[in-house]
């Protein structure tokens, strides 16, 4: 399997049930969102826009992903903050396998801004995301204990010592394709790159 693949895998509407270790703070919380992702090919308008905003040929890139979400976290419940946001990826592979590359994103998980990170499929078909940004990186791994769950282990690892663990249980709720929208814009994110 190749990355694209992968993300046309995890097409439709997921319902997502996290829990994420503050380390600094010895604290934990737990949160849940729906999230919907919208494979896109690679002659598609957002991921050519994407692969210009990096300055990348977009002929290089194999395609990408519209994603959508929609949650909250345990922290935020007294506030009534919800965390929603959307963004585009684009896949542009280091060879004709696609299963690594560069992961071209309209806005990063741990900093709001366009990012490029690393992708790669592993031994065990799992997605690896690594994204360095100038304050912290981010380590984040996919993959499907079945055709209709699929988990998430990330870290943040903020320089200077300040740190995040997440682990996610996802669950597919419908195969519903997704509309993009004509202006996809990004929120600030608690989530990955497909905003979960």
């Amino acid at each position: 399997m190749n990355a694209l693949e992968f993300f046309q895998k995890s097409a439709g509407k997921w319902r997502s049930q996290r829990t994420t270790h503050h380390l600094a703070f010895r604290r934990a919380e737990r949160g849940g969102s729906e999230i919907l992702v919208n494979p896109l090919n690679a002659d598609d308008p957002k991921v050519i826009e994407i692969c210009q905003m990096h300055a990348i040929e977009p002929t290089n890139a194999i395609g990408g992903a519209y994603v959508k979400w929609d949650g909250t976290m345990a922290w935020d419940k007294d506030d009534g903050e919800t965390h929603s946001g959307e963004t585009v990826f684009a896949l542009v592979p280091d060879d004709e396998t696609g299963r690594k590359g560069k992961l071209l994103r309209e806005v990063g998980y741990a900093e709001v801004m366009p990012v490029i990170g690393r992708y790669e499929i592993d031994d065990e078909e799992a997605l690896v995301l690594i994204t360095d940004y100038p304050s912290m990186s981010s380590y984040e791994r996919f993959w499907f204990p079945a055709p209709n769950v699929r988990v998430r282990a990330s870290t943040v690892q903020r320089f200077g010592g300040f740190s995040q663990a997440t682990f996610c249980t996802e669950e597919l709720i419908s195969e519903d394709k997704v509309e993009v929208a004509a202006s996809a814009t990004s929120q600030p994110a608690i989530a990955s790159v497909f905003g979960w």
